[in-house]
């Protein structure tokens, strides 16, 4: 039977908090995941700081049903940490030069590898690579479920897609959505979103149309029949109250 997965990027770059440059990588792998029928847990924007990265990192690790793209501080300049922080945390500070990442480095700048290059082959142990379409330097994953890429997209868009393909190509378990639109506020309704079950999800999204307020309800599980006795408990509610909903999300 397959698992259900917490999908998780990891996105570090002081540039992108300062507003130096603009994050490309939320939106594409978050579009792939969803092609693929699975969806962000959590995302984070980190700046380049050692302690934060670990913490994130831990965090990430603690969740057994955890998968992890991480962007950004695998290069060779003194600020990308990414390498040694992945190694401290998921290795137990465990790292080796990597032979064929080594090979693609030297093939890729010749004498240039040295002696700077060359360190982005040392790498956490028994990691395994991500090709780069653009330089031939390679990303690389560690458990099949956590992903290191370069910071720049035209890097590792190609590797994301590599990894999903090859580990998370679909979600096979199927997840219900049933929504309506009510027109009334949300305070309306919270005593019986409290009676929600817990395998259910909930999402209220308020917004006012025509000088109307209304509530989008959308109601999401994996179990269908509890979805549909859920969304049954608030069309009954709204029947009772007399208050005019429809069967779906209204612009």
């Amino acid at each position: 039977m397959q698992k259900d997965f917490n999908f998780y990027s990891v996105i570090i770059g002081t540039e992108l908090l300062n507003g130096r440059r603009k994050d490309a990588h939320f939106s594409f792998l978050n579009e792939q995941l969803l092609k693929r029928g699975w969806t962000h847990k959590a995302s984070f924007v980190i700046e380049d700081d050692t302690n934060l990265m670990k913490n994130i990192f831990r965090l990430i690790k603690a969740d057994k049903t955890s998968v992890m793209f991480c962007f950004g501080g695998i290069g060779a300049t003194p600020d990308d940490y990414t390498r040694q922080i992945a190694a401290e945390v998921f290795t137990d500070g465990q790292t080796e030069y990597h032979e064929k990442a080594k090979e693609l480095i030297i093939k890729q700048f010749k004498d240039e590898a040295y002696p700077h290059r060359i360190e982005m082959a040392h790498l956490p142990i028994n990691a395994k690579l991500l090709k780069n379409v653009v330089n031939n330097v390679p990303g690389f994953y560690l458990e099949n479920r956590f992903f290191f890429t370069p910071g720049f997209p035209t890097m590792s868009q190609s590797m994301i897609i590599e990894a999903l393909d090859k580990y998370y190509k679909k979600n096979d378990i199927e997840k219900f959505r049933l929504t309506l639109t009510a027109i009334c506020g949300e305070n309306d309704l919270i005593d019986i979103m409290k009676k929600i079950s817990n395998e259910v999800e909930l999402s209220s999204l308020p917004k006012i149309i025509d000088n109307k307020r209304k509530v989008v309800l959308s109601l999401s599980s994996k179990d269908k029949k509890k979805l549909d006795d859920d969304f049954s408990m608030f069309t009954l509610f709204l029947d009772k109250q007399k208050i005019e909903y429809e069967l779906k999300d209204v612009d």
